[in-house]
């Protein structure tokens, strides 16, 4: 396996631990890190229910937090790592910060705005392009998701 890859799915190895904790605290698992000259700078998962906020995505959480990092809310030279393709709002975000570079795990094939039912990222209606990769661990990812679900339904 080459570094380069090794270096993204250890990654996303730490957006899953967020998810997990997403988990924990029976949210939806979905866990996000931002990643700037090799160092975690922000960190989210879902907390929509516990702060009864419909924004609280594990993406702008870990934005908000990277931009805290740094104190700057462009966020020029980072890539974030996320367990769940990102929606609409999310890859709105991920556009207005300034990420670069985006890499997810599963597809969404209900919400996923990033190739999945739409494409926000290559439709060039900001000043800002984002490249992006999906499928990076899309089983773990997919498989929080499904384990996460099986449970609700059981409860």
């Amino acid at each position: 396996m080459g570094l380069l890859k090794q270096n993204h799915q250890n990654w996303m190895k730490k957006a899953l631990d967020e998810a997990r904790k997403a988990f924990e605290k029976k949210e939806i698992p979905v866990g996000a890190v931002i990643v700037h000259e090799n160092e975690i700078i922000g960190r989210g998962y879902n907390q929509r229910e516990k702060l009864e906020d419909p924004t609280a995505h594990a993406e702008i959480l870990s934005i908000t937090s990277a931009a805290t990092h740094l104190n700057n809310w462009r966020l020029e030279d980072c890539s974030m790592y996320v367990t769940l393709e990102p929606c609409a709002m999310c890859a709105g975000a991920i556009l207005n910060a300034r990420i670069p570079k985006l890499y997810f795990g599963a597809y969404d094939k209900e919400n996923g705005m990033c190739g999945s039912r739409d494409n926000l990222l290559d439709r060039n209606i900001m000043n800002h392009s984002v490249t992006y990769r999906g499928g990076l661990l899309e089983k773990e990812s997919k498989d929080l998701l499904e384990q996460f679900f099986a449970k609700v339904r059981e409860e």
